[in-house]
């Protein structure tokens, strides 16, 4: 990968068995922690930086702001930790990992930022703990890596890995708002529900300016991948420097038609990628982003690097969780096969059945893949019970059932190597990872983070910011979008929405991917492409850093079919 950061709990000659010197732009020795940080960015304003003097050594990676004038988020945070200790860790604002080893510390540490959007992978496997942003490099410090059976369960049958775990055992990441010390793993609590009453609609329109504001300073040109929808244009609305808005979809289709209005509406010059086999490509370049926990196919983008022809770019991503409530359960009623939402909050919702349909699990195919797996293993009952499990997780720090299905989904978001992507070619600002929009999150109750409350918002700050609508949103209601959305689909003559996103499966069989992905692996062939994705992501992923064959198939050899 282009940026990383990778550490050992030990001194120089501890780092060197692992890593050389010259992989590293910097390379940082405290008395406890040893790391080392590759960033073609690294001191630019609100990105990555280093620090070290006679107090110890800090290092932030990725996204990072801070109060005042001060320009380097380590320097900020080894002078303030001195005085304010965990509470320093409140201010650090953005998305990113910090490392500090110093005097005012009890332990050095390692801290994740509120929601993990940045993650850190640790194992104890070669006798010392070692840690890094790139879990295959972390991968490799393992003498004997073995895969890690429910590992790959939570990925193939959600698309997700959930918690700590990653695809091999031993290979571990820190959980959200937590840090690692030498020997242990505490948990934070900057991330706790607390609602209260406040002036939600002004709060979200005054702390989305502010968190926009922070990220107008990132460097060089700017651009920003634009959908038609809702989370994106706000951004382009009142980001000033903006050059360039990138939409991956068909010409001509409604997304794209959208987006283009919306760069019109702002003076951007508007650039389309069509989804040929670019957009479904899974090799080493788009996979290894996945982390060896998520699903390359968020990654939609990744195909299309070489033609975004900017420094800095932005996108909405997880703004539709923070601001909309993408995680919370409506009531509603299921119509002809389709589900109505209603205006209101579902009262009592079951957490884990609404993770289920929110992660990517599909029962059918679940099914159908299991018969193909030489893990034994009741499917709905595995699901359930490790979707529980990451519910528990999150319980104490959430107030109610929809806080709870909320963090959890938060916890384990399965969009993130959209994110790790970008992040490693350009500059990226996280607008939803805002310190002050995650306290807005948190501390309004989930039956005001809607998407009225977030265009009320909006259109405080920008009044015709709907003057484009989204093209399968027409109405201001949710109810009377999902029954039009109803009516097209069964009336005759009547052309329905078009889905945000090409057709995966028509993809798939048009570039032929089953002959050039999974060549050898005939009996996966008449899974969907989502699944068959997910196969791919593991196989690869696992190639990219072991050398083991014995890792890469055996969980495909099911008694009924030819060994692999």
């Amino acid at each position: 990968m282009n940026k990383e950061l990778f550490g050992v709990f030990g001194g120089i000659e501890t780092f060197k068995r692992f890593r050389s010197d010259d992989e590293f732009d910097e390379i940082l020795e405290g008395k406890t922690i040893t790391a080392g940080i590759r960033d073609s960015g690294l001191g630019a304003p609100g990105w990555s930086a280093t620090y070290s003097d006679e107090n110890g050594i800090c290092l932030i990676w990725g996204e990072a702001y801070v109060p005042g004038e001060e320009s380097n988020a380590a320097r900020w945070l080894l002078e303030q930790y001195s005085t304010e200790g965990e509470d320093a860790l409140r201010n650090l604002n953005g998305s990113y990992l910090a490392v500090l080893d110093a005097d005012s510390t009890d332990q050095a540490f390692v801290a994740t930022d509120m929601v993990r959007s940045r993650s850190c992978f640790y194992t104890d496997g070669p006798s010392v703990r070692v840690f890094g942003t790139d879990a295959s490099e972390v991968g490799r410090t393992l003498a004997s890596p073995k895969l890690h059976r429910d590992g790959v369960l939570d990925f193939l049958h959600l698309g997700v890995t959930l918690g700590e775990k990653t695809w091999v055992e031993e290979l571990f990441r820190l959980p959200l708002d937590s840090q690692l010390t030498s020997d242990s793993v505490t948990q934070l609590d900057r991330f706790v529900y607390k609602p209260r009453n406040f002036d939600y609609v002004q709060e979200l329109a005054d702390r989305l300016e502010r968190a926009i504001d922070r990220r107008s300073k990132l460097p060089g040109t700017s651009g920003l991948l634009l959908s038609a929808g809702y989370d994106s244009r706000i951004l382009l609305s009142q980001l000033p420097d903006i050059e360039q808005c990138y939409t991956v979809g068909y010409p001509e289709g409604q997304e794209v038609t959208g987006a283009k209005r919306l760069a019109e509406q702002y003076d951007v010059t508007h650039t389309s990628f069509p989804p040929d086999e670019r957009y479904l490509r899974a090799h080493e370049s788009k996979v290894r982003y996945s982390q060896g926990i998520k699903e390359s196919l968020h990654i939609h983008h990744a195909g299309y690097t070489d033609q975004i022809s900017v420094d800095t770019i932005h996108h909405g991503l997880l703004c539709d969780t923070f601001f909309r409530g993408h995680f919370t359960e409506q009531a509603g009623i299921d119509v002809l096969g389709k589900r109505i939402c209603f205006d209101r909050l579902n009262s009592n919702p079951d957490p884990v059945e609404v993770l289920l349909e929110r992660f990517g699990y599909i029962p059918e195919a679940s099914l159908d893949l299991a018969d193909r797996m030489s893990f034994d293993h009741d499917v709905e009952t595995y699901v359930r019970e490790t979707v529980g499990e990451a519910v528990d997780s999150i319980a104490d720090r959430a107030d109610q059932p929809q806080n709870e299905l909320t963090g959890c989904g938060i916890a384990n978001q399965p969009s993130i190597p959209f994110h790790n992507h970008l992040s490693d070619h350009f500059f990226t600002g996280f607008l939803a990872t805002d310190a002050e929009l995650v306290e807005w999150h948190l501390q309004t109750p989930p039956e005001y983070r809607t998407t009225e409350t977030f265009l009320r918002a909006f259109k405080r700050i920008d009044e015709n910011v709907l003057r484009h609508r989204p093209p399968d949103r027409p109405h201001d209601t949710e109810l009377l979008n999902e029954a039009e959305s109803f009516v097209r689909r069964k009336t005759p003559f009547l052309s329905s929405f078009d889905p945000p996103w090409p057709n995966r499966d028509v993809l798939f069989d048009q570039y032929e991917f089953d002959q050039r992905l999974l060549p050898e692996l005939e009996c996966t062939h008449p899974l969907p492409a989502r699944h068959k994705l997910r196969i791919n992501d593991i196989q690869r992923w696992l190639g990219i850093w072991s050398n083991r064959k014995e890792m890469l198939s055996p969980w495909l050899a099911p008694s009924n079919t030819p060994s692999l």
